[in-house]
């Protein structure tokens, strides 16, 4: 254990000196919840806190991984590095990423101011797991100026992105209903930019104009996101959606809201850090307690119920007392 120990540090100092491969070995290393993971996230955590977070969302096939393709165009001509991580769907054979988006990014694959990594969902419809929010943390860490996370872009859970992202892109696409689509799933709150994406198809000026009305509809606030159309597929219009995120950043950055942001955002990691490991550590206790199959057969059979049989576990590491029956 010391010696593999001795080997995880080097890794960081590796990570933190720049090296590719000690940056893609971390992330493997924290999707597959490796022993040392959390160790190793302490000693880089004090490395991280530079890298300016932007998020991309929208609905499956609005072209978030062309765009973003573009948009490191935009990000590398200034000179910037930059880092993405591509949440794609799950592969059901290997519980790996299907890869879609690197395989579209293939372009800047060779450019050693980029650094893209695709990662699965796991279980995570759409959202953020755990996983992808540390692996931020590596890149971060890593040196790269812009962390940019693209969202699977799955349901509700497209809302997730806002707990970790600075900026959030949500991409519309005209005439598919996505108008309607936006405002049952809540992403009006979230956007900070929205695009119109592939908008040389009819039906563009439309989207934008109902996107506009319902922003308007909000009332005045010190961000009004702004509504850009863009054909990602010929680069148009993203040099703006560029602007436009520079603009947000200086706009939280002026207003002190960017402090608040990443503040409210450590607060969401170390409460679901504590309940990760309560969690954790009774599931562990518990295993060590019982037979957990003739339980279940037990429930499954309706000879006792899930809500008592909670209580008992629990009740056998002295994590609960009392009536067993008051146990949900």
């Amino acid at each position: 254990m010391l010696i593999r120990g001795v080997l995880m540090h080097h890794l960081v100092k590796d990570l933190l000196a720049g090296n590719r491969r000690a940056a893609a070995r971390l992330i493997t290393l924290i999707e597959n919840d490796d022993e040392e993971k959390r160790s190793l996230l302490k000693e880089i955590y004090p490395h991280t806190g530079k890298a300016f977070i932007i998020g991309i969302t929208g609905a499956p096939g609005a072209g978030k991984s062309s765009l973003v393709d573009r948009l490191l165009q935009q990000i590398r001509a200034e000179g910037l590095t930059a880092g993405i991580i591509a949440v794609d769907p799950t592969s059901p054979f290997s519980g790996g990423a299907i890869l879609g988006d690197r395989i579209r990014m293939q372009d800047h694959a060779l450019d050693a101011g980029v650094f893209i990594r695709s990662m699965g969902t796991r279980g995570s419809l759409g959202g953020l797991s755990r996983s992808t929010r540390e692996a931020i943390q590596v890149l971060d860490a890593f040196g790269k100026d812009i962390v940019i996370v693209e969202t699977v872009g799955v349901g509700q859970s497209e809302v997730d992105i806002v707990k970790t992202a600075d900026s959030t892109v949500v991409i519309l696409t005209p005439a598919g209903g996505d108008s309607v689509q936006t405002i049952k799933a809540g992403i009006m709150e979230i956007a900070d930019v929205f695009v119109i994406n592939k908008a040389d198809l009819p039906g563009a000026e439309r989207t934008a104009t109902e996107i506009n009305m319902m922003l308007d509809m909000n009332g005045e606030k010190p961000w009004r996101p702004p509504v850009l159309p863009t054909v990602s597929i010929k680069g148009d219009g993203v040099d703006k959606l560029w602007e436009a995120l520079q603009e947000h950043r200086t706009f939280l950055e002026d207003s002190g809201k960017l402090l608040d942001v990443r503040r409210q955002r450590v607060r969401r990691e170390l409460t679901e850090q504590v309940e990760y490991l309560v969690k954790t550590r009774i599931w562990d206790e518990v295993r060590d307690t019982i037979e957990l199959d003739s339980l279940v057969e037990k429930i499954s059979k309706r000879q006792q119920d899930p809500y008592s049989a909670a209580g008992e576990l629990l009740a056998k590491i002295n994590f609960y007392k009392g009536d067993h029956g008051e146990g949900g």
